[in-house]
């Protein structure tokens, strides 16, 4: 076989390990939030919102990682159970401002105690190393 077409590396492929990775740590998030009655997606964008405050909806994308469209897909389900407030921008009635609410904060705060034993526990499955390896590549472009 030429050694151009061998796809035997594929089996170690990182992209592949990453995403059950992720899915792995998710699960283990949303097990814990389940009783809260939130999902580790939602929490982590209310927690976000609550430490930086109103924010528009493309730099909160931005901050997230996450698609436009899919954080709008995410806010329209807070923003149903009254977790989010969205209002047009003050400068361009087209931009989407996001706040958090008094119930979606008080949401947070009842499922954090959770939410820190989780963080502990996938810490310590990581190491110290893991941990920050995780953060220098969750802000690293590749490519």
């Amino acid at each position: 076989m030429n050694a151009d077409n061998d796809i035997s590396a594929c089996a170690n492929c990182l992209c592949q390990a990453s995403r059950q990775a992720a899915r792995a740590i998710t699960s283990a998030y949303d097990r814990r939030l389940r009783p809260h009655r939130i999902r580790t997606t939602q929490f982590t964008i209310l927690a976000n919102l609550m430490l930086r405050g109103s924010t528009a909806l493309g730099a909160l994308a931005k901050e997230l990682g996450l698609e436009r469209t899919t954080l709008t897909r995410n806010l329209a389900l807070l923003d149903a159970k009254g977790w989010v407030a969205i209002r047009p921008g003050d400068t361009d009635s087209r931009a989407r401002i996001i706040t958090v609410t008094q119930t979606g904060r008080s949401r947070v705060h009842e499922a954090y105690p959770d939410w820190r034993k989780v963080q502990e526990q996938v810490s310590g499955a990581f190491g110290e190393a893991g941990v920050n390896a995780l953060h220098k590549l969750a802000g690293t472009a590749i490519g």
